[in-house]
């Protein structure tokens, strides 16, 4: 078994699309080794801001031999059809074998094909996967039609410590038409930049090492990057970093604020990252701290740094790719300057800001359109205005003024200055200059919060004023999109619907809100339809089952999606018990008979049980049983005693199997057989009523 080592050197590759490039790669070429029947035991991957690398470990030296019969015509069938089989077979008839079969004697051709070099198969395979490779953005960079990421410099392929003899010819070279001119593919080919050679060679740190490194296997390819100052594993590049970081602070008495996101982005823009200590004019911590993380983090790259009590200080943490003479003092303070000049400029769309109010931007929202066929942002604020007002009487403590108050002015700081700087403090800075103008505390925290929860692990607003804009900003673009028809499909979701929906349902089930949503909210059927799969997904992740809650949504009429979880939870828990299993169990074979028969008799049989002609003891205890529990559970329902509704009808499981043990249900007398069959249906009903017990999975005893 040998290994394959092969590093695409490039320009530099923005460190959004590493990770995904790393699984590409990844999984591209597991596909082309299992295609062309090279088994491996493993294939790691590694992105730096210059290179692309794999690793594949468990490779054969060569395919394995193929051998493979192929049965032809009679051997006394026409010449003409023989001749054919000879063909396609390539073979010559004397090599093929005579069977005799039923039908005669046949001809066989036994081909056998010696596998090829692990070698030369891989010239071909990774020359097609890499001008194949699916780069989100890529660039025509050479004038044959190469496209990669970025500039394409060298190519590293080794294999079983040898140098794979390939090349990446330019692409007009591998055109179809070459064999009808081939003057003009002679003429391309003198024109055309060279073929990028396969080799051995890679270069180091841009910098620090960018001379030429031989390697001959992957473990000296590791070691040699690292001392040319390259880390090629990104996580080792992040950890570095972090400990780095965690130092510095830990220096001048600091702590490091997490930021998981920033920690990749930054570990991809360098190959041997050199954390250092900046600073910054402590006049600026009067802006606020959202602002200065924003800046640092969106526009800088840099890690905020906070005292012991959490306040933001005017340090920060700057990576660099480079270890200089200095210790980095002249690059630190360098960034320091950058930012400083940057934050003079957020001072100014702070101060600019406020010198007018949040309403008076109101009139700018008209002129900002929203959806063509939905209006402005300031139709929009109006609408939720409204509805906002609306939501309040479901939400308890919740001030109905306070709620359109804050709905109003919601959208107003997306034409301020400091929001166009920094789109993402939307609503955060809307907060801040509501506070500023005197506005009472839950109008400014609903400004802030509105826009919550954007994702699973985001907050989700609890203050009741906030809850009432939150609900009434993601219902309104909900209602609105379905209304004309621009619903999520497949994997597109422009408008973010699918995350507005989820926002929606943490509202509601973590504040314990009882809307209706389509009595309360104006959900259409559709609309509802799509909560019911965002709810599935939702719930999946908590541990509940699908197949429960289309049990739930099937009652029809459920909107209370508080209520509906409720149920749902003591379905599960019910399920999860021998009685309730055993349940199901006889439910769907009650059912079953049911449907059978209805469909053999063309006839219903939904309706009463005539008691009077019930005849064996245990169909009357099963209708006795049924007649008690069906009334304590549609009790308990009412209350909205999910748990009491399960145990009423567990105690239906003894009697029903009973009842398939003692009783013929397809009695001779029809009478009696259409009663009986009634008082299937009648456990079908009793079930249904807690939950459409036909959605469930399992019960198949």
């Amino acid at each position: 078994m040998a290994e394959l080592l092969l590093e695409l050197l490039s320009e530099e590759i923005p460190a959004r699309m590493q990770r995904g490039a790393e699984e590409a790669l990844a999984r591209l070429l597991a596909k082309a080794l299992e295609g062309a029947g090279l088994e491996h035991e493993a294939i790691e991957t590694f992105s730096t801001p210059r290179r692309l690398v794999a690793r594949v470990t468990g490779l054969p030296k060569a395919q394995p031999d193929v051998r493979e019969e192929r049965r032809g015509p009679r051997a006394d069938a026409p010449a003409q059809a023989i001749e054919g089989f000879l063909k396609s077979a390539g073979v010559a008839r004397a090599d093929c074998e005579l069977r005799e079969e039923k039908k005669g004697l046949f001809l066989y051709a036994v081909i056998e094909k010696k596998g090829r070099a692990t070698a030369e198969v891989l010239a071909g395979l990774l020359e097609k996967l890499i001008r194949e490779f699916p780069w989100p953005k890529s660039m025509l960079w050479r004038d044959d039609g190469l496209r990669w990421v970025r500039p394409l410099r060298s190519i590293l392929c080794i294999f079983d410590r040898k140098i794979v003899d390939g090349k990446l010819r330019p692409v007009r070279l591998l055109r179809g038409d070459v064999l009808e001119n081939i003057e003009a593919w002679e003429e391309d080919a003198r024109q055309s930049p060279k073929p990028i050679e396969f080799g051995n060679v890679t270069y180091g740190h841009r910098f620090m090492a960018p001379e030429a490194i031989p390697v001959r296997d992957y473990v000296d390819y590791v070691a040699k990057l690292q001392t040319a100052r390259v880390i090629l594993s990104a996580s080792e590049r992040q950890l570095r970093i972090r400990i780095g970081a965690e130092k510095l602070a830990k220096s001048s008495k600091l702590k490091l604020l997490d930021d998981a996101k920033l920690l990749e982005e930054v570990a991809g823009l360098v190959e041997w990252p050199v954390p250092l200590l900046g600073e910054f004019d402590k006049a600026y911590l009067d802006l606020p701290p959202e602002v200065l993380i924003s800046e640092m983090r969106q526009h800088q790259k840099y890690f905020a740094l906070a005292d012991s009590k959490g306040k933001l200080a005017n340090k920060f943490i700057v990576v660099a790719n480079i270890e200089a003479k200095d210790k980095g003092k002249a690059i630190a303070a360098g960034n320091g300057r950058v930012l400083a000049a940057r934050l003079s400029d957020a001072r100014f769309f702070w101060d600019k800001d406020r010198k007018t109010s949040l309403e008076d931007n109101l009139t700018a929202l008209d002129g900002i359109i929203f959806h063509e066929k939905l209006g402005s942002v300031g139709d929009k604020a109006r609408r939720i205005e409204k509805l906002a007002g609306e939501l309040a009487a479901y939400i308890p403590g919740c001030d109905k003024k306070h709620a359109m108050r804050a709905a109003k002015l919601a959208k107003c700081d997306l034409v301020t200055g400091m929001v166009g700087e920094f789109p993402d403090l939307q609503g955060v800075m809307g907060g801040y200059y509501a506070s500023a103008e005197g506005a009472p505390v839950d109008i400014a925290l609903a400004i802030r919060e509105h826009y919550a929860p954007q994702g699973p692990a985001d907050a989700c607003p609890a203050a009741p004023v906030s809850i009432a804009v939150a609900l009434a900003d993601k219902i309104d673009t909900l209602v609105g999109f379905f209304a004309i028809d621009e619903k999520p499909t497949g994997s597109k979701d422009p408008f973010a619907l699918r995350r507005a929906a989820l926002g929606v349902i943490r509202l509601i089930t973590e504040n314990g809100l009882r809307i209706g949503l389509q009595k309360d909210a104006k959900f259409s059927d559709d609309l509802l339809a799509f909560f019911a799969d965002r709810l599935k997904v939702q719930q999946r992740e908590a541990g509940v089952r699908h197949d429960l809650i289309d049990a739930v949504f099937s009652l029809g009429g459920e909107d209370d999606l508080v209520r509906l979880l409720a149920r749902v939870v003591a379905l599960q828990e019910f399920l999860a018990t021998d009685d309730g299993e055993n349940l199901l169990a006889g439910y769907k074979r009650a059912v079953n008979i049911v449907r059978i028969e209805e469909k053999k008799d063309k006839t219903s049989f939904a309706g009463d049980v005539d008691e009077k002609i019930l005849e064996e003891k245990a169909e009357k205890a099963l209708y006795k049983k049924l007649t008690a529990a069906r009334k304590r559970a549609d009790a308990a329902i009412a209350k909205e005693d999910f748990a009491a509704a399960m145990t009423a009808i567990a105690a239906l499981r003894a009697p029903i199997d009973k009842f398939f043990d003692d009783v013929t249900v397809n009695a001779d007398d029809k009478k009696l057989r259409a009663n009986r069959l009634r008082l299937l249906a009648q456990i079908r009903a009793s079930l249904d009523a807690v939950a459409d017990f036909s959605k469930i999975q399992g019960g198949d005893k």
